[in-house]
């Protein structure tokens, strides 16, 4: 006997699962838990298969009884309705482009507009030529692996982890926006090269450190960590050492402005000093009407009487967009080391401002004013040459020791 809406609308739910028939092989499934799903048997192939047609309420009696004629339909043409309507969801579901696109656009506002470009410029150009058509919900882990190793095997490491990272997130967003039921990036890591090892990250090239200085100045953070963010370049001292950073060892107002740190401050427990630029002492004396009052140059934005927390700056450079595979804090000191080294300044002079153990322990025990002069020009044309970075076109190392 065919059903009716009544007889439809009015089957309760039993301890088990039951069917009501309506016949050419569509019935309605009663859960215990009350829903009501209509499903179609049929057979193809000498197989009985079955077919998801929808739920009631949503789908009516006479709804479902035309999903059914059209599946009888497709069957009678050779198609597999159950095929035919995979494909059909696929042509309509969203792809990865589509999600990648809104995620793109619900993040930018938080990355400078050279860090959102160069996202977009990674997904557009190594992505999607390669899923980016693909239907999100349908993407594998074994095709995104295949897509992440074209890129590798171009002979770029970093682009392609880069690359990971960057549709980790996109599938991240789809997840939690119902748009794939898990995330294929997840585990994809261990199955690329590891690129060559770098201890920290940091921009060791021009292009990168303009974009990152660039991307400090218009940070729309707190003002104090802005600033620790501006001067931590023109010093490249240890996070550690600037978050401690007290008023009682600055002299802003010599002629030769400095930072005298403690020997307890130092990780090789001895004095150091910290020749200012005009550019570090001009940020450290826009900060000082801030905090001034209290002990700390940066202190924690909850309590002034304790300094930044340890994980403020690299806390602001993820806001930024900045992966920590790109850069962190600590990576301003490779910066400095290697372009100080490429402008012809002797290593020794550069080690010392680094406040570096001399491996060979020749110079282990040097005053902490040893080469200060020296050391203070360095840090002057240093300090030049983060502005000429940071301002654009072309920049060459004029300036070299002597």
């Amino acid at each position: 006997m065919k059903l009716n809406a009544l007889k439809v609308n009015s089957a309760k739910p039993q301890s088990k699962a039951f069917k009501l028939f309506d016949g050419g092989g569509l019935f309605l499934l009663v859960t215990p838990n009350g829903s009501k799903l209509w499903r179609l048997k049929y057979r193809l192939n000498g197989k009985e298969k079955l077919l998801a047609l929808g739920a009631y309420p949503q789908l009516s009696l006479a709804a479902a009884r035309e999903a059914r004629d059209k599946a009888r339909k497709l069957l009678a043409g050779g198609t597999d309705p159950s095929l035919a309507k995979k494909q059909e969801r696929a042509s309509q579901a969203e792809t990865v482009a589509d999600v990648a696109r809104e995620w793109h656009e619900v993040n930018k506002s938080r990355w400078t507009p050279d860090h959102a470009g160069r996202i977009w410029r990674r997904l557009e150009k190594d992505l999607f030529p390669l899923i980016g058509n693909r239907p999100t919900a349908d993407v594998s882990p074994a095709e995104l692996l295949e897509a992440i190793r074209t890129i590798e095997k171009r002979g770029t490491a970093y682009t392609a982890r880069r690359a990971l990272q960057d549709i980790k997130r996109v599938f991240s967003y789809a997840v939690v926006t119902s748009r794939a039921q898990h995330n294929p990036a997840t585990d994809l890591s261990v199955a690329l090269k590891q690129p060559p090892v770098q201890h920290r990250a940091a921009a060791t090239e021009v292009g990168p450190l303009r974009e990152l200085l660039r991307a400090i100045e218009g940070y729309l953070g707190t003002h104090v960590v802005k600033c620790a963010l501006r001067l931590l370049p023109h010093v490249f001292c240890r996070p550690g050492e600037l978050r401690f950073m007290e008023w009682t060892e600055l002299d802003l107002e010599s002629p030769e402005p400095t930072w005298s740190i403690p020997a307890e401050k130092m990780k090789m427990r001895r004095k150091h000093i910290v020749p200012l630029s005009r550019q570090a002492t001009a940020i450290l004396k826009e900060v000082q009407p801030l905090t001034e009052s209290g002990r700390y140059v940066f202190p924690c934005e909850r309590t002034r009487a304790q300094p930044m927390s340890n994980n403020a700056l690299n806390a602001a450079l993820r806001r930024m967009g900045f992966s920590k595979e790109e850069v962190c804090a600590h990576g301003f000191r490779a910066t400095a080391a290697t372009l100080l080294a490429e402008m012809g300044y002797p290593s020794h002079l550069v080690e010392i401002q680094l406040s570096h153990a001399d491996r060979n322990k020749v110079r282990a025990a040097y005053n902490h004013a040893e080469y200060l002069p020296e050391r203070r020009k360095m840090m002057i044309r240093w300090s030049d040459f983060l502005d000429r970075v940071q301002e654009g076109g072309k920049v060459v190392p004029l300036f070299r020791a002597g």
